[in-house]
């Protein structure tokens, strides 16, 4: 379940960031923080995103930085950012980008039922609205138990 994996502890709001890369650092942190993933990891993120281009882009406003687990994912999680102000990454269809979800992955098929979830929430036009003004990242994981349930 979502709730599992994504903790009060790694939820950001209205973070300032200066560019993509930026964001995703700052993304990132609390996964590094509380021990999800290797700062190698989000290396690896950024790596590929100027290898391959914006494919975290995954949906309007949307990033979903993640990279092969085998580059320093030590546990499932999902981090949640929200930028202060959104910025471009490059992809012309779903910028600028406001929220991150920072995605660490033990292992290439684990986190699949997670991620159902995950698209389900990202159809949630509630979500956003909540995203855009929680005070405290507890809202947020409290909303996420009550439509778990």
């Amino acid at each position: 379940m979502l709730s599992d994996i994504i903790g009060k502890e790694l939820i950001q709001l209205n973070v300032r960031a200066k560019n993509w890369e930026d964001a995703i650092r700052r993304g990132t942190c609390p996964l590094v923080t509380h021990k999800k993933v290797t700062p190698e990891y989000v290396n690896k993120i950024i790596e590929i995103a100027h290898t391959t281009g914006p494919y975290i882009v995954i949906t309007k406003h949307v990033a979903l930085p993640h990279a092969p687990s085998e580059f320093g994912a030590l546990d499932s999680a999902i981090g949640i950012t929200t930028l202060e102000t959104p910025i471009e990454f490059g992809n012309e269809a779903n910028d600028p980008v406001k929220y991150l979800f920072c995605l660490s992955a033990k292992d290439s098929s684990s986190h699949l039922e997670v991620m159902t979830e995950l698209v389900q929430l990202l159809e949630n036009e509630d979500f956003f609205r909540l995203l855009d003004n929680a005070k405290n990242p507890s809202e947020i994981t409290d909303y996420i138990k009550t439509i778990e349930q």
